[in-house]
């Protein structure tokens, strides 16, 4: 017999909870048959069974079970044969006549609940009729007035409203406990600035097929702005950094977290040293997460070690927000929804493709002048692309 216990997922995760049960009990399984989906604070991943046999659960569907502990075991041999199809005799037995099934209708009898007295154990009318008679009347029917009930007021009664009470599941927990030790822990300030998204959509529409077709991946506004990023962040590597006690750690590279939604709640997997990374990299990386995070096979690797990251309200229509740092990180960048809106454009009204974007930062070590400097020089870049290549 082989214990199917639950694996080490990283030194901060005790617990999970079972989501889902992807083999019934009793089924048979392979060695790496994915048996059942654990759901920790930080991840969704599968568990396989580790060994060939037969299924038994030792933990239900919902439950919270510790690192190491048992959550099923394979026993030795194969499953039981299902049980052979039902005989014609059988069917027809299951069936109520044709005049059972009218009444049956206008009863509201359920069916299944009768023991048939016709031939092959079919149900009759009288089997019906004889049910009815001893059930309540069906509730769309109203009974009859008391004579004792006061006349109606012509008022329809208030219709009850109802609630809906489930547990927070484990991801969305770290996010809550997260998103608030940011709004404790730091002196969060938000700047904007908009980008007129002109040039960068009009490079991408020229260049659109031919990057497909050289590099396999779809060209987006993204790696656009992943890359004036890590451009920005080189200008202004405080943005990059972040406080340990009374340091302020600086690493040599930008590694970004990308953040992308879920029906589970926000992932932010890592583009690490986003600074050797080309568009085409960029784009192939986040495709490759946005497809993991779909099907929750995002590893803690994949989010470890983020020192700087950009979202995307815009996807989901919205035009301004603050987003909320990213701990123990100071800076996040939000991108938002793109609109035509009128600006002036020497000494001209002209109708322009706008973006807002916004930088929430830590006061504590990023001052106001250098996150205002660091996202004019997003600004730039997006605005005027070839300044990526140029280095100007």
């Amino acid at each position: 017999m082989h214990n199917v216990l639950i694996p080490a997922l990283g030194e901060s995760i005790t617990e999970g909870v079972i989501s889902k049960w992807l083999v019934a009990d009793g089924a048979s399984v392979g060695d790496s048959t994915p048996i059942l989906e654990l759901e920790t604070d930080k991840i969704t991943t599968e568990i396989q069974a580790g060994a060939t046999g037969v299924l038994r659960r030792k933990a239900a569907e919902g439950a919270t079970i510790k690192i190491g502990a048992v959550a099923a075991v394979i026993e030795p041999g194969a499953a039981p044969a299902a049980a052979p199809a039902a005989t014609p005799a059988a069917k027809a037995a299951a069936q109520p006549g044709p005049a059972a099934q009218k009444l049956l209708a206008e009863s509201g009898v359920d069916a299944a609940s009768l023991k048939g007295t016709g031939k092959d154990g079919r149900v009759t009318k009288g089997d019906v009729l004889a049910a009815g008679s001893q059930q309540p009347a069906a509730s769309g029917q109203q009974p009859a007035a008391s004579s004792q009930q006061p006349a109606a007021s012509g008022q329809q009664p208030a219709a009850k409203s109802g609630s809906t009470r489930r547990r927070m599941t484990p991801i969305r927990q770290r996010i809550a406990q997260r998103l608030v030790q940011a709004q404790r822990t730091a002196a969060i300030l938000t700047t904007f600035n908009e980008v007129d998204m002109s040039a960068a959509m009009a490079m991408r529409k020229k260049w659109k097929e031919g990057f497909e077709k050289a590099h396999g991946t779809g060209l987006g506004f993204m790696s656009i702005f992943a890359t004036a990023v890590v451009h920005a962040l080189k200008k202004y590597p405080l943005v990059n950094s972040q406080i340990d006690g009374q340091d302020i750690i600086t690493p040599d590279g930008v590694h970004l977290s990308i953040a992308i939604g879920t029906e589970k709640g926000l992932v932010v997997p890592v583009l690490r040293d986003a600074q050797s990374m080309g568009f085409a990299d960029i784009e192939k990386a986040i495709k490759g997460y946005a497809g993991k995070a779909k099907e929750g096979k995002l590893t803690l690797d994949d989010m470890n070690g983020g020192t700087f990251t950009i979202t995307n309200g815009g996807v989901y229509g919205s035009l301004m927000s603050t987003p909320i740092l990213n701990p123990p990180q100071s800076g996040i960048l939000g991108m938002h929804t793109i609109k035509d809106r009128p600006i002036a454009v020497d000494g001209q009204v002209v109708i322009r493709p706008m973006m807002y974007i916004a930088l929430s930062y830590d006061h504590r070590i990023v001052d106001g002048a250098e996150a205002v400097g660091f996202l004019v020089r997003v600004k730039e870049l997006v605005e005027a692309p070839e300044r990526m290549l140029l280095g100007v």
